[in-house]
């Protein structure tokens, strides 16, 4: 199976469970959102995929193969994380040419082309960049590498609105002309929502959902209006969430949407992907 696989996966840090038992697969070929809150346990588990931290319990594969420690799946995937993981003597230069020579699938010559287009002085060292610039090198070089799986986590930290346009202009260039996996961890929910395709949901380290932008959209709704009526419309339904407006009562909800009978003092409007993700997460789950 061509996915990265994450099974029943378990990591304790001394009395604290960062994962619990998290069980989903990234299949190959999709833009995936990995969401959840600070201290979900988002990083903790894209470090057990890249190998820089291991799982107490369970398994990671990636195109079947275990990831443990295993050099065969070193061209597989890379991960772009908040890390500084940079010689801090090297020049960005240098830095590229590193990466050429360990990944046999580095474009070089590209790296050097988005560089270009973002301004990054390939000649300053990697401490002398602002945290912004910092940013963008790991970006270029995430994009530059052709592996079927890349992880970006925060991508567009210290990034101004003009250089995320342009990481994902970037990314979506990329991804038209070679399909693969792509993983983007961010809390940026609304910059993303027109790009990734499914949703993958962390909640206190466990597994909360997973399922296609488009479809979970369809299924969250917001219903307003007096109090007694609310409560009328939402008994026997799965309400996510509450909000109060002044005089007027709002229920957020999962489930198909019903048209209201004709007078009826409540109203229907269409959730955003960030409000579904504050309402589910909440309260700690569904």
């Amino acid at each position: 199976m061509n996915a990265i696989q994450i099974n029943n996966v378990m990591k304790r840090y001394g009395r604290v469970t960062a994962l619990e038992n998290v069980s989903f697969s990234f299949e190959h070929g999709k833009i995936y959102g990995l969401l959840g809150r600070n201290g979900a346990g988002k990083s903790t588990l894209i470090n057990i995929i890249a190998n820089r931290s291991f799982a107490d319990e369970g398994e990671i594969l990636i195109d079947g193969l275990p990831a443990k420690e295993n050099m065969a799946v070193h061209e597989k995937l890379f991960c772009m994380s908040a890390q500084d993981l940079y010689d801090s003597s090297l020049k960005v230069r240098d830095i590229f040419k590193w990466t050429d020579r360990f990944y046999d699938h580095f474009q070089k010559d590209l790296a050097f082309e988005i560089a270009e287009r973002f301004s990054l002085d390939t000649r300053k060292r990697f401490p002398a960049l602002s945290k912004g610039q910092q940013s963008i090198l790991k970006l270029t070089i995430a994009l530059a590498l052709d592996v079927p799986y890349v992880i970006f986590d925060e991508p567009v930290l210290g990034l101004d609105a003009n250089h995320r346009e342009l990481f994902y202009h970037f990314l979506l260039r990329d991804y038209e002309k070679r399909q693969r996996t792509i993983i983007l961890a961010t809390h940026l929910i609304e910059e993303v929502a027109n790009i990734i395709e499914e949703v993958v949901l962390i909640d206190r380290g466990k597994f909360l959902l997973q399922e296609p932008v488009e479809s979970l959209l369809e299924r969250g709704y917001c219903v307003c209006g007096p109090e007694d009526a609310l409560e009328d419309y939402c008994r026997g339904r799965h309400v996510i969430g509450r909000d109060e407006l002044g005089a007027m009562k709002l229920a957020y909800i999962l489930g198909k949407k019903e048209e209201l009978p004709h007078g009826s003092p409540l109203q229907i409007s269409n959730m955003n992907l960030q409000k579904l993700f504050v309402k589910l997460t909440e309260k700690g789950g569904l």
